[in-house]
């Protein structure tokens, strides 16, 4: 019974203590915000304001204002202020409320919703830019280009002309480099130089498209980019591989930019000539050391992004392609020369050959004839020589002694 008295003497007190703060709470009332207005104030830019409302106490109350995006990205925050600015692609629209917070005794009390909204941006169904892509670099003087790339809407007449801009922060700018299709429609923009600063990190970039023509009207359309996220990194400087002992070393540089060396991450792209084999080795200093086979050749590149201090943009190039190994490539003059002895040597054979099957040594140089012998040989080594005494019926021959013995018979008869 003790127990079950001193825990109704408990309840009743902690009734006492809460029942006037609850009493003084009913009789406050919370009242939701007027006025409450959506204005565009740049390229994908609202602003939201309103004012309180006049009929809200504010006697020892501390008063926000909670406010949600509903579109086109959800979000919700809570602010002191009467107005908030936000960037948003507004092609399709935009809608917000806002609500009053009071804060009392530690009692928390909200007022109704008040609700806006901006309505699409007027054009024709399809006719806005599809596949838009933007990609930043850093130039040597550490200016910031910018290309951009898109395809015209489906639904976009022939004779569509697109038009480009880029705002950032309060600086908007529209593209005087284009790039065309086969239909004269715009479908690319280079910005040499921009006005984004590379030393930023994670700030929005807004680009915004809009377009003309005689047979429609072209939706615009907006997309926001971050900076980091959509930069080309360059390529790693001052490349440097050496053989080792057994290991093969690389040293580098970072790429040109802001960033400090422990932000990137590199790719090492490792070819073994003699075997074939390839590694690619993610890498996050600017150096390595790796075992490998000293008897072979090996050919290296390394590439560069960052990740670490923002966001990941993208990979650089692939540095130029450094040779280090003992079989190492012969010099491509000597390769050169030593392919065009043997091509000449081919060529000679093949003609050579042609000519023998034609005969066209024969015909170009014919055999010199032998000169013929006008005198007589009185002495002559071959016995078996003939001389040839001929009378009406027939022909007899004899040695060098028969020719004596005619001679003698024709001088009797005569």
């Amino acid at each position: 019974m003790a127990r079950v008295g001193r825990a109704f003497l408990i309840l009743l007190w902690t009734t006492t203590l809460v029942q006037p703060d609850t009493l003084r709470t009913a009789e406050v009332q919370v009242f939701p915000p007027v006025n409450f207005t959506l204005t565009v104030s740049a390229l994908a830019q609202v602003l939201l304001h309103w004012k309180p409302n006049p009929n809200q106490e504010k006697n020892n109350y501390t008063i926000r204002y909670d406010v949600k995006i509903l579109s086109p990205v959800p979000e919700e925050y809570d602010t002191k202020r009467t107005r908030s600015v936000r960037t948003a692609p507004l092609h399709n629209g935009f809608s917000a409320r806002v609500r009053t917070l009071l804060l009392h005794n530690d009692l928390l009390m909200r007022s109704d919703w008040v609700e806006e909204k901006l309505l699409p941006l007027p054009g024709a169904p399809e006719t806005s830019v599809t596949n838009l892509s933007c990609v930043t670099h850093i130039t040597i003087s550490s200016a910031v280009s910018l290309h951009c790339t898109w395809l015209p809407g489906q639904g976009a007449p022939e004779d569509t002309k697109y038009f480009l801009f880029y705002r950032y922060e309060t600086y908007t700018e529209g593209c005087q480099d284009y790039i065309q299709d086969k239909w004269s429609r715009n479908t690319e923009c280079r910005f040499s130089v921009t006005r984004i600063d590379p030393d930023e990190i994670d700030n929005l970039i807004v680009i915004h498209i809009n377009g003309s023509s005689k047979y429609a009207a072209i939706k615009p359309f907006q997309q926001l980019f971050n900076q980091n996220a959509i930069e080309k990194v360059n390529v790693p400087r001052n490349v440097t591989v050496f053989l080792e002992q057994h290991d093969l070393v690389a040293t580098w540089e970072k790429p040109i930019s802001p960033f400090q060396k422990e932000c990137f991450e590199y790719e090492f792209y490792l070819f073994n000539l003699k075997s074939g084999n390839k590694q690619t080795l993610k890498i996050s200093s600017n150096e390595f050391r790796l075992r490998v086979d000293v008897t072979s050749r090996y050919s290296v590149q390394i590439r560069a992004n960052h990740y670490l201090c923002s966001a990941r943009g993208f990979w650089s190039d692939w540095s130029e392609i450094i040779y280090v190994g003992q079989n190492k490539l012969e010099n491509p003059i000597s390769w050169i020369l030593a392919v065009l002895c043997v091509s000449m040597c081919c060529i000679f054979l093949v003609i050579a050959i042609i000519c023998k099957i034609n005969h066209v040594w024969r015909k170009l140089f014919p055999p010199i004839p032998m000169p013929r012998n006008k005198f007589r040989d009185h002495f002559p080594n071959d016995y078996e020589r003939a001389r040839t005494c001929t009378t009406e019926t027939e022909t007899e021959s004899i040695s060098f002694a028969g020719d004596l013995y005619c001679s003698v018979l024709d001088d009797s008869v005569f």
